[in-house]
Formats: structure tokens, sequence, C-alpha cells
């Protein structure tokens, strides 16, 4: 056997085992929860059956329950707000939330549970179990919950009378190859979560307009909603069709089912306008859009669905087919413009829509989380260029294609960098980016940049110029290739920074320990 044989049979064996090697735990969550809008408060039930698929025997599971970091101002989150200059106007004025009424039972005896160790962490909870659970089994944990939901500062709660839910029942914490991840709930740093199937049965007063992870079960609210967005997204007029409940004085049930996905939010507004139409990809797979926005003099938001439609398209083309049924969009309060924020199969935009190029350039991001948070659900909390970077990289390339603009330069980019080819006004833009001042390395963990400022233009920007690079080195067509590998062979699975390299380098077949060295480079890349 030849040396160059052998050097690729054992290259070859060693990926494969460390896919055989891989494993995730698997979850099924049954939720009934229901929505007091006058108190502004959740009451729900959890059913969670967890098998362990590691290879160790657990003794006891973390749980999040987020709700907690909104208790008090002593919290990671709070303190976080507080330590970061750009980030205290959040503190102006709010009011706070919680979760309580839990009573953990584990295969329908009450479990013991135990607060973390750090008084910060109020929002994690130890709970223990009867008797190890061995590798393989699975086991029922159950408990009732109550969530006063916050003032909408922080991702969650209500403002002008929309309700978002989003981190809201107790979840496990990840344990995977590297034990627990059960850190708090930050402002600045996001989440990773396990991969669930989902049963979560909503009841509301009936004039509400839910958008939700997943598919809805209610055959007659689903076709109202179908048939009324349909009518507005033909139309698209400042006097919309507006969805009417069939009891204006009644609670209304809605079930929503989702499979193999890492969280479950929703939204609910009595004044949301619904638009609607269907996306047939490549494949020939027809996906449902929704879009739910309010009713404003020549919105923007009345094309909301060809945007969504556009990056579903774009992002399916370039790294992979898109996974879900359906995709739906969900304009934010009017009074918050912190940009965005997404979950499986549906996100929330809080971004003002001064025109089309910016609207949708947010519209784009957020439904690109789809590919990277949720299809690929990498820790966001230690790798948050894993996602918003890479994301990011694709945001610019359908920004310049389709506008020749970037939402980095906006209003600023001179005619003559416009009227260039794509392809030369992407190098323009680049070489731009370059020249910013990005201090921290792109690996730093959520947690330990000091700003809002130096965590966005760090893990979004840097990390889309670092990809950029590699697109200058090898050709677009193999970055494109690279992506589509590395989708297929991680999706719906926790890929780490080293998986990430490991595929890029199968698929590229050259060796990339310079370039991924340059995530741990402070500074410029010049």
């Amino acid at each position: 056997m030849n040396k160059l044989l052998l050097l690729f049979l054992t290259f070859f064996c060693l990926t494969a085992n460390a896919q055989n090697n891989y494993w995730q735990q698997n979850l099924n969550y049954t939720i009934d929860v229901s929505l007091n809008d006058t108190d502004k408060s959740l009451i729900g039930f959890e059913k969670l059956v967890y098998k362990n698929n590691s290879p160790s025997n657990l003794d006891f599971i973390w749980f999040h329950i987020y709700p907690n970091a909104y208790k008090n101002e002593s919290t990671a989150m709070f303190q976080q707000i507080k330590n970061d200059p750009s980030r205290k106007k959040k503190l102006e004025k709010y009011s706070l939330g919680s979760i309580e009424g839990l009573n953990f039972k584990v295969n329908g005896q009450v479990a013991i549970t135990e607060s973390h160790p750090n008084p910060q962490y109020i929002d994690v909870i130890k709970v223990k179990l009867q008797s190890p659970l061995k590798p393989g089994d699975s086991v029922t944990i159950t408990t009732d919950f109550k969530v006063t939901l916050p003032t909408y500062f922080s991702r969650s709660g209500f403002a002008d009378g929309e309700f978002m839910v989003t981190q809201w029942y107790p979840k496990p914490a990840v344990f995977d190859k590297d034990g627990w991840h059960e850190f708090p709930y930050l402002d600045m740093g996001e989440f990773y979560s396990e991969y669930a199937d989902y049963k979560v049965n909503i009841t509301l007063p009936a004039e509400y307009v839910v958008g939700a992870t997943g598919i809805l079960q209610n055959a007659d609210e689903l076709e109202q909603y179908k048939i009324t967005g349909a009518i507005n997204y033909a139309q698209k007029t400042d006097k919309p069709a507006l969805y009417v409940a069939k009891d204006k004085t009644a609670n209304k049930t809605l079930s929503y089912v989702m499979k193999n996905v890492p969280d479950f939010a929703w939204f609910a507004d009595k004044k949301y306008v619904i638009s609607y139409d269907t996306l047939k990809l490549a494949s020939g797979k027809s996906v449902d859009v929704f879009t739910y926005y309010y009713n404003k003099k020549k919105s923007l938001w009345l094309q909301s669905v060809d945007y969504v439609k556009d990056a579903v398209k774009k992002y399916s083309n370039w790294i992979g087919e898109y996974e879900y049924p359906v995709v739906q969009v969900v304009e934010g309060p009017k009074n918050n413009a912190s940009g965005g924020m997404e979950y499986p199969t549906i996100t929330l935009i809080t971004s003002p829509d001064a025109k089309p190029e910016s609207l949708d350039a947010v519209i784009t991001h957020e439904v690109g989380h789809n590919w990277f948070m949720s299809i690929l659900g990498n820790n966001e909390r230690a790798n948050t260029w894993q996602d918003e970077g890479l994301n990011t990289y694709y945001q610019f390339r359908y920004e310049a294609e389709k506008y020749k603009t970037n939402s980095i330069f906006g209003d600023a980019l001179p005619a003559n960098v416009k009227a260039l080819p794509v392809d030369q006004f992407q190098a323009a833009i680049y070489n731009a980016i370059m020249g910013i001042p990005m201090k921290p390395a792109i690996a730093t963990s959520a947690e330990k940049f000091a700003t809002s400022d130096d965590y966005g233009i760090t893990s979004y920007v840097k990390t889309a110029l670092w990809m950029y690079l590699l697109e200058a080195s090898v050709g677009r067509d193999k970055v494109d290739n690279a992506f589509k590998a590395y989708f297929n062979e991680w999706k719906n699975k926790h890929p780490s920074p080293q998986d990430m390299k490991t595929s890029f380098e199968k698929s590229l077949g050259t060796n990339l320990d310079s370039f991924f060295e340059l995530l741990n480079k402070e500074g410029s890349f010049k």
C-alpha cells in the first residue's frame, strides 16, 4: 500500500470514527400553557421524556429556568447589563419577571432539587434523579410552573399589547462530550439547547393572533390564517383583511407540533395583520410563509413575505435546503430597536423599517438563523461566531446581490462603489471592513466581551470578513460546496469549531490550521 493511500485511509477512518462516536440527548416535550393577559402571566404544565444517549450514568439533570433571570437585579443578566454602558438604557423603566410553582417529579416521584452554587445563577436548578439514568434509558419528568412576564427589554416579555414568550419553560441544559452547559441567561450571549420534539397547547383569549414554532394543528384556525393572509399578500394595501375571532368573549386552545428543533417560542397580539403565501424550493418541497405585522400607512412590511421567500430560496441554494414546513416572521414592539431574535421556524424583528433594503436585510439575517443556530445547532454562548458570523457572511452576499448595499455602511456607500459588479462590490466592502478596529478575537465567548459593540463587530462582522478571506483564497464555489458538505454532515447536531474545520478540510482537500488559527487573533487581519 503506498503512503498516499495509507494517509488517506487514516484520515478517513479518523473522520468516520469521530462521527460514529458522536451522540446527543433526545428530548420530547408536551406542554400546556395558558396566558393571562391581564396580569401578564403564564400558567403551565410540562411533561418531558429525557433519553440518555450519552455513555455516562446521570445522577441529576441541570435545568434552565430562564424567567428567573428577570427576578432581581443580582442575576447574571442584570449584572451584565449594568456593566455595559451601551446597554444601561434598557433599565430606565422596566418590570421584573420570574418563574415559580415548580414541583419536579421524576417518574411520578417527588424529586429533590438544588440551587446552583453561584448566587447569580438563580435561573439554573439541579433536578436529582432517584437512581442513575443509564445509557440508553429514559426518564419522565413533570412540573407545574407559573411565569410572570417582564416588560420587554431582553427578548422575552410584553409591550404595547404584544406578548413575546421566549425562554419560558423549564429546559434541560445541554449535556455533551464536554459535560454540562448550565450557564445562566444573558442579554449579550445566546443559547445552547438540546434537540427535541414538541407538542405545545396554548390557551389564550380568542381575539389573539398567534405565531409559534412549528405547525398549527387547529385546522379551522390555520385555514382562517391562510385565507386572511393570502388576501393581504395579494392586495398589499393599508386596509388589510383582519383576523376575526368566532367568539370574542371566549378562550381558545391552539396546538402546535414540531419535531427535532432546539427550542420553542410564541408571539401573540390582537392587532397582528397576517400575510401568507407558499414557497416552492428547487426540490419541489412547498413551505408555508407567514408574516405578522402592524397596520401602518405605507408599511414596508407589506413586502415582508417576499423578503422571507427570497431569503429562504437563497440560503437553500447556498447552504442546503430549508428543513422545516413553515417559516414565519413577526414584527416586534414599536418602541424597541434591538434588531431581531431568532427561534426555530419563527423570528421576531424589532428593527425600524426605515427603508426596504434594511428591513429585508434584518429579516434575511434572522431567517438565516434557521440554518445557523437551528439546523446547525452550535453552542451559541461559547462560539457566537459559528452562528452569527457565518450567517452574516451570507447576509452580506444577499445584500450585495440584491441591492448593492451593506448593513455596516448603509447610505455612506459612494455611487462609484455601488456601480461595481457584484464581486468587485463585495471586495470593496470587505476591504473597507478590514480597516475597522476589531480588537477582540473571534473565538471570545459571549460573556467575556467587555461591551456589546465589541460583541457585535467581532462575532458578526469580523467573522464574515474571516470567511471572505477563505472565499478570496479558494473561490466562492468551493466555499459553498464546503458549507453544503458541512450542512449535510452536521445538520440537526451540535457541531463544534473543530467539527467545522474537519468538514471543511475534507471538502476543500487542504489543511486549514493557519486559517482557523485566525479565530484566536486579536486586532486586524492585516
